[in-house]
């Protein structure tokens, strides 16, 4: 198992515009972390970015759940990537030294 970082580079209007998405974004989020797929999830102080730290063998929920967003679809984000993380120090490490 890895590490997969998804990072929203939030659009200028964020947070202006996510009133009306954010519950279905949350569910989408509570859905991911009842799976064991989504660790951890939330945006940076000021609210320019967000990361999203997901487990598992390949990106591909990290990517799935970029796809099912509705901050995504609606413009909110307005780029986002995913990458591995190579975790080596702490209780969760996937690649502990």
């Amino acid at each position: 198992m890895a590490h997969w970082l998804l990072t929203y580079d939030l659009a200028a209007d964020y947070l202006d515009r996510r009133t009306a998405f954010r519950d279905e974004h949350l569910t989408l989020a509570r859905e991911a972390a009842a799976r064991g797929a989504l660790l951890l999830g939330g945006a940076l102080d000021p609210p320019e970015q967000a990361l999203l730290l997901f487990h598992g063998d390949t990106p591909a929920a990290a990517e799935a759940f970029a796809a099912a967003d509705p901050y995504v679809a609606n413009g909110l984000i307005a780029r986002w990537s995913v990458r591995q993380w190579i975790t080596v120090v702490g209780e969760a490490a996937a690649n502990p030294l």
